[in-house]
This record gives C-alpha cells, structure tokens and sequence, in this order.
C-alpha cells in the first residue's frame, strides 16, 4: 500500500510522458512527474518518494522533502487565507489546507502556526490542524520519571510553557524550570521531573537530582575554558545572574559547583569561580 502523507520506498516500473511510474508489492501504482525523475536510473531500481495529493486530487510523488508529515506537529508559515480556509507553506508545490474548524485562532497571511498534520477519512486529503491538543492524550502514559522525552515548545501559560512530549503526550515546563528563551516550535529534549495526579507531566530541561550534577557541571566546565578558567559567580550569586550567564537555576549551579570542587577541579573565591 502507498501511504499519503509519509515517505514510501517504491520500484521504478515504466517511463512514460509525464514522469516515472513506481510501484509497490501489492501493485499499487502512484506517478512521479518528470521535475522530479533523477538524472539516471534503471527500471527496476527502488527510490523513496513523499506521497500526497496534487491540485486535481490525484496521489502523487514527489522527492522534496516537506516540514512536516502526517502525524508531525511543526511551526507552518500561512501563504494565504481564503473563503475555505488558511493555505500553509509545507515546502511543497502543492499548498497545505488547514480549514477554518481547525484554527485554534484565525490564521492571517504571514503568521506562524504550530499545526498537526493528519489524514482527513472522508476527502482522503492532508490537512492541518492549530488545535494541536486534540491530537494529544495522557490517558495512557508511555513515558516514566526521570526519562529523556522530545518536547516540541506548544503555547505559554500563566504558570509556565506547554510542550508536546513525544508527539503523544501535554507537558509542562513550569516558569522556574526555564532558563533560556523559548519559542512555539521549539524541538529540544528535556526530562520527565514528576507525574502528578491525572497524568500531568511536568517537564525539566536538565536532568533532575543526581542525574542532573554530571551535565551541568559538564557546562560549568565548558563555559570557564570558553572564559580563560574564570567565571564571575559563586554560591552567593543572585539567581537571575546564574541564569543569565550559565542557564541554570541557583539550586542546580550550586550542585555543580560542589561537585566540580570535590574533585578539585574548580576554585571558589569571592569574585568568582577559577578552573584548575
């Protein structure tokens, strides 16, 4: 079966007018036009193709690569808006449809929107989707505490940012845990800190506990060679200061910085913290 919306291996079968014909084991056919045939190749040979729909609403094939697939969450620029719905840049020919009862708010040309791309059952058509939520449950976990998780930056709250964790599951990174700018669309890797009641996930971006001493103090060390072995803070620092400069919180600087001392590596003085 040739899958729409994802990346399909398929034999080259004939060559013809309009471009290469490949199929599948199931003789499924789907047409590769001839802007995308390679320069050289063999009936026979196998090629990896994206499938869609093209503007008549027949499957076709393609070698571009687009920013996003089905079941992908990724940050879209709106090309246009028209009576039927936003028209979203994926980086193919044909543009993305999001319709307006997908627009968690209403798209304008030139705006940025973190969308989910899925398969719509009844037109058989790729569509996106702002309500990104709806593609989201915490009902069942797949994730466990203390482990490594893809978050992908969804919208802020009051009390923090929300992320996607694993293209699963909601997140939250709560305002204390953050320590460098964030932005919607941001792909990065955090931790999970702690499962509340009803399968919240609150989410780190440093490895918690004892976990977390090596890496940071990994960055500590990073920064003073970066900075000739010198680093103006100490554990009397202000905390905005230790976020500015290492992007940690205090608790987490100082963890670091005791551990980096333990094994002689640093110095701590009065105006700062000295490599060995």
């Amino acid at each position: 079966m040739i899958h729409l919306g994802e990346y399909n291996t398929l034999t080259i079968l004939r060559d013809t007018e309009p471009g290469l014909f490949l199929g599948d084991n199931e003789e499924n056919e789907i047409l590769l036009p001839n802007r995308y045939v390679p320069e050289s190749f063999e009936i026979g040979d196998k090629i990896e193709i994206f499938a869609y729909l093209d503007n008549e609403e027949r499957p076709v094939a393609t070698t571009d690569k687009p920013y996003i697939k089905k079941g992908d969450f990724a940050l879209l620029r709106c090309n246009q808006v028209t009576k039927f719905g936003a028209f979203l840049d994926w980086g193919l020919v044909k543009e993305l449809f999001c319709p307006f009862k997908e627009q968690a708010f209403k798209m304008k040309a030139g705006g940025w929107y973190l969308v989910h791309c899925y398969l719509d059952e009844e037109t058989q058509r790729l569509v996106a989707s702002s309500k990104t939520n709806h593609f989201l449950d915490n009902k069942e976990l797949t994730v466990e505490h203390f482990e490594e998780v893809d978050l992908i930056v969804s919208h802020p709250s009051d009390i923090g940012m929300n992320v996607i964790v694993n293209k699963l599951h909601h997140g939250l990174i709560f305002k204390d845990e953050i320590f460098k700018d964030l932005s919607v669309g941001d792909k990065l890797k955090g931790i999970v800190k702690k499962i509340r009641q009803g399968n919240k996930l609150d989410i780190s971006l440093s490895k918690t506990g004892y976990r977390g001493i090596e890496p940071n103090a990994q960055t500590i060390l990073t920064i003073l060679g970066d900075n000739s072995g010198f680093l103006p803070l100490n554990d009397k620092s202000a905390p905005d200061s230790i976020k500015n400069l290492v992007q940690m919180s205090k608790k987490s600087f100082k963890k670091a910085i005791g551990s980096l001392y333990k094994e002689r590596k640093i110095d701590i003085r009065e105006d700062g913290i000295y490599l060995k």
